[in-house]
């Protein structure tokens, strides 16, 4: 039996949706991240129409900081990690095929601080202990792999970089031809669409949710950029390859160059999050915000988008697909 991790746009039971906890990694934006990512977990629940939103906080004291702000619809887990980034460090979730009722499985992988980049405590292991917690059956996978380096479309169909995926600082003992054997057996990926790099300055080294997003079987999202895109040139060659592998490439705005303290940030909208009833889309203060929602609100007609501010959370190096893992239907006597 293939298990596979369903398309973000299938059905969620829930999400857990990592909460700013620690002061010291978050300094003067740790109140304004806290405030944005409630606007997220609310968006998401869509006043109890959407999916169950489960904040994890690393620490009894952020756990109750975000029920006090988090309001009715919201829970709150209180699991110990280095910081929000779930995406990467949470398990991942796969099912089998559908109508077989087989239960869904949880896959935990190796990490390593983004290639020994950020190292903290308990984010080696939060995958593992979530999983567990949530009574997933739950297999450990011996090699690095951050969920946010890969995108699926539901038919076997992964999208990743080279830069990621490829990078010594993870698995330098795997080949391309050993990279996509594991990600057969570990994933159910039959087929991989490689893409080049990533983001100028994304510390993930080109994690593929920053730049390239399937929004339906076989069509590919991927950012337009604007006249002063510091990555203009990555854009035009991950259309170009979907292009090549046979995919239906469909634009989307760039927010272009965004500063922060002189710094070009890695600014995305491709970094959305697609809910049961609601698609949450990063906005940054940059000209482009409303034409991005529209341009979303238009791949998914049955759901609401919504465009929320992303700022402070984008001082901690991502926006809301980073710091959100869904979870698919599953049996409920385990759960």
């Amino acid at each position: 039996m293939i298990y596979r991790q369903p398309p973000e746009w299938a059905l969620h039971d829930w999400v857990w949706i990592g909460f700013p906890s620690h002061a010291d990694l978050w300094l003067d934006d740790l109140d304004a991240a806290r405030e944005e990512t409630i606007a997220f977990a609310r968006a998401v629940d869509a006043d109890g129409r959407g999916e169950r939103v489960v904040l994890v906080a690393a620490d009894k004291l952020a756990g109750r900081d975000a029920l006090a702000m988090a309001g009715p619809n919201v829970d709150v887990e209180v699991a110990r990690f280095g910081d929000v980034w779930l995406r990467d460090t949470g398990p991942i979730i796969l099912t089998g095929p559908e109508g077989s009722g087989a239960p869904a499985q949880a896959r935990d992988f190796g990490f390593n601080g983004w290639g020994g980049k950020y190292e903290l405590p308990g984010d080696d292991t939060i995958g593992h202990r979530l999983a567990q917690a949530a009574r997933f059956a739950t297999r450990r996978c011996e090699w690095v792999l951050e969920g946010g380096a890969i995108d699926v479309d539901g038919t076997g169909l992964a999208v990743t970089t080279e830069q990621c995926l490829l990078n010594p600082n993870r698995n330098a003992f795997l080949s391309r031809n050993d990279m996509e054997a594991r990600l057969a057996e570990d994933l159910g990926i039959d087929r991989v669409l490689w893409l080049g790099n990533g983001l100028l300055n994304d510390h993930t080294d080109g994690h593929v949710d920053n730049l390239a997003r399937f929004v339906a079987p076989g069509v590919l999202a991927v950012p337009e950029p604007t006249a002063d895109d510091p990555n203009e040139a990555v854009y035009r060659d991950a259309a170009a390859r979907g292009r090549a592998f046979g995919l239906e490439v469909v634009g989307l705005p760039s927010p272009g160059k965004v500063e922060r303290e002189g710094e070009i940030v890695p600014a995305s909208y491709m970094n959305f999050y697609i809910g049961n009833a609601t698609v949450v889309v990063p906005a940054y203060g940059a000209p482009n915000d409303a034409a991005a929602v529209a341009a979303v609100a238009a791949l998914f007609p049955g759901r609401t988008t919504v465009g929320l501010r992303a700022d402070h959370i984008l001082t901690g190096g991502g926006s809301f697909h980073c710091m959100s893992q869904q979870v698919p239907p599953h049996d409920t006597d385990r759960a």
